[in-house]
């Protein structure tokens, strides 16, 4: 698995729930995405989002990116700091 790892900065929770509520109604990633599966990870003291999004391989991974890259900064909720393409190594749940 892969995971790529998208952090803003400055997300209100206005901005959070209008790009949650984008996203439901889309019914998930845009055309072209391959995801299976994201999270939204929010600290509201900090105004701070990171934004896990899922795929089966790194070659999925790389397409995705080049249409989330593509996207306009008026869709993201803040202003993006920093993005992070990993491979899951280990990984435990309880």
């Amino acid at each position: 698995m892969y995971v790529r790892v998208v952090r803003f900065t400055g997300v209100t929770a206005d901005q959070l729930a209008a790009t949650e509520a984008r996203v439901r109604e889309s019914g998930g990633p845009p055309p072209g995405v391959n995801s299976t599966g994201i999270s939204f990870l929010y600290d509201a003291d900090q105004q701070n989002v990171v934004v896990l999004q899922n795929y089966a391989s790194a070659s999925d991974m790389e397409e995705a990116a080049k249409i989330l890259d593509a996207m306009d900064s008026g869709e993201t909720p803040g202003t993006r700091v920093s993005v992070d393409s990993c491979e899951v190594r280990l990984e435990l749940k309880g």
